[in-house]
Order: structure tokens, then C-alpha cells, then sequence
């Protein structure tokens, strides 16, 4: 025992160890090179999106990493334990087909996590909705996305289930906003105001930074059975629509009150025992 651990358990620690210590230099050098090559290949594109780009790449990089290394530092490993690893090589080829057809689903989530990298669909920070749910991309593998949605629920969506993935963060975001005004308002009037809103909030030092494009009226969007919609809309960096419309409410909503604009409501009329028109005689 003492003669096979002199000899073949010496081996088996140094083999640990270095495959300990190349993880932990792949672990460092991945990183450096994903942003090296992301650097070139986003050149010209936001820093935070290259950010997420870098985050992504690196951490699906180095889990791959480890698996290769872990394997191989097993297949090392196992003749030391008396183990023929060619027959147990071959043998796992043919176990593998059997594998593979009973795992069918798994096999679904890697190649479609797989092209999710590839095409580069979402990455972490993202804001996405998949498979029905919305949430901010947490982490990105061969096998799951998972997502944290705004009530800070972790949802764990296995690729497979990705048949479409809409992200609303890409590049840059958008203000859509509809506001409802009475039918008795000046629509001109109105409008110049919103405009006016529109012009203080994206020259204000806390939101400027934050805008690619003014927000301003597009156009009278739906005469509503309550009220006339007017839309607004206008680019903002990635996420910050939603914080940005938030303001916008409420200035439209503390300037439609000092100027009197009527922001409506639905309204029911009722008649007791007489018709409208008998009313109105």
C-alpha cells in the first residue's frame, strides 16, 4: 500500500494539482482574451454592451473549460487505479448512442444553447422575455438561461424551450408612451406642452445622459372611447426606458393639472324611467 502510494498516489496528487492550477489560469486568462477579441469584433459599440458580451462568452468559456479538464484529468487518473481506459473508452461510445436517444431533450438544450451564443440572441444584463417569461438574463449556459423577473423570482428555462427570445434591451431602448386627453382639449395646445415636457426632461442634468433621441409626439395614436391618445417616442440607452417614462408621467400629469388639461376617465350615463331624448325636450 505504501509502495502504491509512493508511486502511482503521487502521480494522482500531482495530476489534482495541476489540473487545479490550469483551471485557475484559464479561469484568468479567458476573461482577458473573450475582452480582447469582443474589443475588435464590437468596436464602435457601447461599452456596457460589450460588457454583457464579455460576461457571457467567458463565463460559458470557462465552465466548458473545466468540464474538458476535469475529463481529462479523470481518463489520467483512472489507470492508476488499474483501469483499461480504452475498453472503458469504447465502451462508453456505445453507451453514449444509448444515452443520447434516451436524452433526447437534453440533447435539444445544448444545441439551441449552443446557437443562442453563436447568434449572440441575449446576454447577461439583458432584459429578455423567453418562454413567456421576462426578466433580467442572470446567466447564460449550453443547457439553461436563467432569468430574474421584477419580483425578483429566479426562473431557470431549459434552451429547448426558446423558440423565441425578444430582447428589449439590445443596443438601445425606446420610450412608447400613450397619454389619453379629454375630447374638449385644444389637441395643438396639447401637444406643444407634451413637446415642452419632452425638451425639459431631456435637458435635465439627471436624464440627459440618458437619452440617444429626444422624446417628442409622433402623432394622435387612437381616438379611445374615453379620451384621445397622443404617442410619444424617443431613444433611450439600454434599460432606461422605464425609469425615463416613469418621469414622464408624472411631469404630464403635474403640468396637465396646472394648466387644466383634462386627462379622462371612462364615464356612465343613467336614466331613470325616461328616454335620452325625452330628457333632452
Amino acid at each position: 500500500m505504501t509502495e502504491w502510494f509512493m508511486e502511482a498516489g503521487i502521480r494522482i496528487i500531482v495530476i489534482v494539482a495541476v489540473a487545479i492550477i490550469l483551471f485557475l489560469i484559464l479561469r484568468i486568462i479567458m476573461p482577458l482574451l473573450v475582452k480582447r477579441l469582443v474589443s475588435r469584433r464590437m468596436a464602435g459599440e457601447d461599452e456596457a454592451e460589450q460588457k454583457k458580451r464579455i460576461d457571457t462568452l467567458s463565463s460559458i468559456l470557462v465552465t466548458i473549460s473545466g468540464i474538458i479538464i476535469a475529463i481529462i484529468a479523470i481518463l489520467t487518473i483512472l489507470p492508476e487505479f488499474g483501469v483499461n481506459v480504452t475498453t472503458l473508452i469504447a465502451g462508453l461510445g456505445v453507451g453514449g448512442l444509448a444515452i443520447a436517444f434516451a436524452a433526447q431533450n437534453l440533447v435539444r438544450d445544448f444545441i439551441t444553447g449552443f446557437f443562442i451564443l453563436l447568434e449572440d440572441q441575449y446576454r447577461v444584463g439583458d432584459v429578455v422575455t423567453i418562454a413567456g417569461i421576462t426578466g433580467v438574463v442572470e446567466e447564460v449556459g449550453l443547457r439553461r438561461t436563467i432569468l430574474r423577473d421584477l419580483d425578483a423570482k429566479v426562473h431557470s428555462i431549459p434552451n429547448g424551450k426558446v423558440e423565441v427570445s425578444t430582447n428589449l434591451t439590445r443596443k438601445f431602448s425606446r420610450v412608447n408612451l400613450n397619454v389619453s386627453i379629454g375630447y374638449g382639449e385644444d389637441l395643438n395646445r396639447v401637444i406643444e406642452t407634451i413637446n415642452k415636457i419632452c425638451q425639459d426632461i431631456a435637458e435635465d442634468p439627471k436624464w440627459k445622459e440618458d437619452f440617444l433621441t429626444k422624446p417628442a409626439v409622433l402623432r394622435v395614436d387612437n381616438l379611445g372611447n374615453s379620451g384621445v391618445e397622443i404617442k410619444i417616442l424617443g431613444d433611450t440607452k439600454p434599460s432606461r426606458q422605464w425609469d425615463i417614462m416613469g418621469e414622464l408621467r408624472l411631469r404630464i400629469k403635474n403640468t396637465f393639472d396646472m394648466e387644466g388639461i383634462e386627462i379622462p376617465w371612462p364615464h356612465t350615463k343613467v336614466y331613470f324611467g325616461n328616454s335620452p331624448s325625452t330628457l333632452m325636450n
